[in-house]
């Protein structure tokens, strides 16, 4: 797993959202995006993150972040998390995690002594220019907003 790194550019994408329209990273030109990567919707730790983003959601906005979530899931279920938690921020489905390769995260997992492929939770602060300026790899499901919150007003939280 080859992860990206800040001052790299970010690799372009175009992913369905939950009703299935397509969305591309170029739309956000301009705008600073988070661009987190999480396993599986509906699960514990990645509802746990994705809540405390969705109740963040106004700060972010006033610090100009765009968030967008990225899982192998289906739009059919990204849809039904968006429902089920009320999140106020577009989800992607990216089943051939393509994008999730070409962001490096994606790779070999362990749980539970097995050993499978799957998403690692990353997070990308990516510039108004489409450059990365700073990677989240190191935090609990229910800090990563904050996290992202402190760094954007230069606290560098946990950095």
């Amino acid at each position: 797993m080859n992860t990206l790194k800040a001052g790299n550019l970010a690799p372009q994408f175009t992913l369905l959202n939950k009703n299935e329209l397509p969305v591309s990273l170029s739309q956000f030109v301009g705008k600073k995006v988070l661009v987190y990567f999480y396993p599986k919707a509906l699960t514990p730790g990645c509802t746990t993150q994705a809540c405390a983003l969705r109740d963040s959601r106004s700060e972010l906005n006033a610090l100009n972040v765009e968030v967008l979530g990225i899982s192998p899931d289906l739009p059919k279920k990204l849809a039904q998390f968006i429902e089920k938690k009320e999140l106020n921020f577009t989800l992607l489905s990216d089943p051939e995690h393509q994008v999730a390769e070409a962001f490096g995260v994606w790779g070999e997992k362990k749980f539970m002594g097995k050993t499978y492929n799957g998403i690692h939770r990353i997070s990308f602060l990516i510039n108004e220019q489409g450059v990365i300026e700073k990677v989240f790899d190191k935090f609990k499901t229910s800090e990563h907003h904050q996290m992202v919150i402190d760094y954007l007003k230069g606290e560098n939280y946990g950095a």
